[in-house]
């Protein structure tokens, strides 16, 4: 699509900041657009989703499915996610107190491009490792 295309598609709004794909992105929706995909494409996000994919799990069910995260992060994440919409949080009055988290419809639309991230990672984590080790830069390996 060509700039006088995008631009007309917008009905009005001045995208002209952005280059291709995000041509399509009013200027005035940016920083939220960013907000949003900075929140998505976190790491610890990812590993989330990903896991309450298969369903209801507990805290510590989840806690125990994602290596490395700490409690901090996972209940950190967790209410992140509670307040864009994407899960969703039952907590029972019970004595211990459980917790269950499950993905909203919203939530469980982000599956198919979690999936996709996290398989390309593992397929290419190799290859990856090899630049990082041939570069010589500092970086986890």
């Amino acid at each position: 699509m060509d700039v006088v295309a995008a631009q007309e598609n917008t009905a009005g709004s001045d995208t002209s900041a952005f280059p291709e794909p995000c041509s399509r992105v009013p200027v005035e929706h940016a920083d939220f657009i960013r907000q949003v995909l900075d929140r998505v494409g976190d790491k610890w996000t990812l590993m989330v989703v990903a896991n309450l994919y298969g369903g209801l799990m507990r805290y510590s069910d989840l806690q125990r499915s994602i290596p490395g995260i700490s409690q901090r992060m996972l209940s950190r994440t967790l209410a992140q996610l509670h307040q864009d919409g994407l899960v969703t949080r039952t907590a029972y009055a019970e004595v211990p107190p459980r917790v269950e988290y499950a993905l909203t419809p919203l939530g469980a639309s982000l599956n198919h491009i979690v999936a996709s991230l996290i398989e390309w990672a593992a397929e290419h984590h190799d290859e990856i490792r090899q630049h990082r080790e041939n570069s010589g830069a500092p970086g986890k390996r």
